[in-house]
């Protein structure tokens, strides 16, 4: 036994070559004791020195007892916060209080098993929830578990033996020519023309429209360009994860004139509120500067489709499918549709549309009659 000073716990090494490290907590049932594990004695010393550190300032955590509610409090905060951006530690929290905690919550995490689990992805198709809502929820307690287990507090993740149901790719619902433009026409000066416009010229996802700010548009007599720095995405802007989603788009002329329509709109509007706008630099903002919330501008696109009698079942992402089933039926070359959408590779950008395009089968009967004449 490797005993430190008094009050600062003991190390000692165990049968299976695990070190171990117990201190002595207080709790309202009196005093109790706790152990943390490691492959070595420095990291069960670290872990000691953290465990003590967390339990002199009220941060009581029982590791053996634990629930599978507190476990994943404690690994949230723990190991997600400052690991990850913040809207994906807000993300794994929401999946995690809105679904795990409720059901798993109070069951001992030493005693989850996969029916447990298996259950709650059942209960929440019975629900009517997606299968990407039960595949992310999984991905989360997946990956809190595999840390319990690196923590040796469960000997095994129960994430591993269940079945997740698979998320069946959506069905793309692009416009065709004499649609879009019916959509434009009907945009034709409302407040958000110019976003309609740069969705279906530019294919930009509508995270990347909310986060462009002027400073990376330039503007021309012929036309101009935009550089995606950053992206909207659950009300925080940030850099966006992908190499090539980080582009410079040259703009269509038709592009531009709305751009700066729009730019001369928004300044009479400053102008109009200079006491309640908040300059963000945006060149979509809300009506008093601030980042524009993503489901206000789902709210205003179903609006434009019922005023274009275009069909509701279209989505605003669908803006973006628009512009490449455009683009590819017009031959225009996939590697540029590719640049433009910021697709990581060429064959993304393939299996994505070719089923979509009429033409796009290479014309491989036509070729094989003319080669054998």
């Amino acid at each position: 036994m490797g005993r430190r000073g008094n009050g600062e716990g003991s190390i000692s090494k165990r049968k299976d070559g695990r070190w171990m490290g117990r201190y002595t907590v207080h709790t309202a049932e009196g005093p109790k004791q706790r152990a943390v594990y490691a492959a070595t004695r420095k990291e069960a010393a670290e872990k000691l020195t953290k465990a003590m550190a967390d339990s002199n300032g009220g941060l009581v955590f029982d590791g053996e007892n634990a629930t599978v509610g507190e476990y994943l409090e404690r690994w949230l905060e723990d190991s997600v916060r400052g690991s990850v951006r913040g809207s994906t530690f807000e993300s794994y929290r929401r999946q995690a209080r809105r679904y795990l905690i409720p059901a798993l919550g109070r069951v001992k995490l030493r005693k989850l098993t996969h029916v447990h689990v298996q259950h709650l992805y059942r209960e929440m198709q019975d629900r009517g929830l997606s299968a990407r809502t039960v595949q992310y929820t999984h991905a989360v307690l997946h990956r809190a578990l595999k840390l319990a287990v690196r923590w040796s507090m469960i000997p095994r993740n129960v994430c591993e033996g269940v079945d997740v149901p698979q998320v069946r790719p959506e069905e793309m619902r692009p416009l065709n020519a004499e649609q879009a433009r019916r959509l434009l026409r009907s945009a034709s000066g409302e407040r958000l023309e110019a976003f309609y416009v740069l969705a279906v010229h530019t294919g930009m996802r509508p995270g990347e429209l909310l986060g462009v700010r002027w400073e990376d548009v330039t503007l021309s007599a012929e036309g101009g360009s935009l550089q995606l720095n950053r992206a909207l995405s659950d009300g925080e802007l940030a850099t966006p994860k992908t190499k090539g989603s980080r582009r410079r788009i040259k703009l269509s002329a038709g592009s531009a004139k709305a751009l700066k329509a729009h730019g001369r709109r928004q300044l009479e509007e400053m102008m109009h509120k200079s006491g309640l706008w908040q300059d963000y630099g945006l060149v979509f903002p809300s009506s008093v500067g601030t980042p524009l919330s993503h489901r206000n501008v789902v709210r205003s696109f179903k609006a434009l489709l019922k005023h274009a009698d275009l069909p509701p079942s279209v989505l605003l992402y669908d803006l973006r499918h628009t512009c490449a089933t455009l683009l590819l039926s017009r031959n225009v070359h996939p590697k540029y549709v590719q640049e433009l959408l910021g697709h990581a590779s060429i064959s993304q950008t393939l299996d994505t549309y070719s089923h979509v395009i009429e033409g796009m089968d290479g014309g491989l009967t036509d070729a094989i009659d003319d080669a054998l004449g």
